[in-house]
């Protein structure tokens, strides 16, 4: 199993890249400095793209893509993951109504009842009087029981 290391700083990576440009090799630098020669490789060829040069056989994309990239990925991942629960909640809910949306409850009423009279006592009662009330009032104004203009 390799070895993790944390990552090195930025200043010894572009040290190790400046001395690569001047002449050392990767294999010297790596047996001086402990880290592998295929990792300072990759450092010398990841600034060679982001300076627009790639070396031949390292093309790939700059570390402002990369970064990019990783943010895209995880904006998928995240928007994947809403969409699943959406997804769930919206099965989860149309299970309990079976499939169908939740259908208006409506009340059937006689003609000419009033909404609710059942609830109310004495309701048809007072609907009438007061209709009853409205007539008397509209007459006593003169206007012959049409209610008012």
């Amino acid at each position: 199993m390799p070895k993790t290391h944390p990552p090195y700083p930025a200043e010894f990576r572009q040290q190790m890249v400046e001395l690569v440009r001047a002449g050392r090799t990767p294999a010297e630098l790596s047996r001086e400095f402990g880290c592998s020669a295929q990792t300072i490789v990759n450092w010398t060829a990841q600034v060679a793209i982001d300076a627009g040069k790639p070396l031949p056989g390292k093309e790939g994309l700059t570390t402002a893509e990369r970064e990019e990239l990783a943010r895209l990925r995880r904006q998928v991942r995240q928007l994947q993951m809403e969409r699943d629960i959406l997804a769930k909640a919206t099965a989860w809910f149309a299970g309990k109504n079976g499939g169908h949306p939740r259908p208006l409850r409506t009340r059937e009423r006689e003609p000419g009842r009033l909404p609710g009279a059942d609830a109310v006592p004495n309701a048809e009662s007072v609907a009438e009087r007061l209709l009853r009330l409205a007539g008397a009032s509209a007459l006593a104004a003169g206007n012959g029981g049409r209610g008012a203009d």
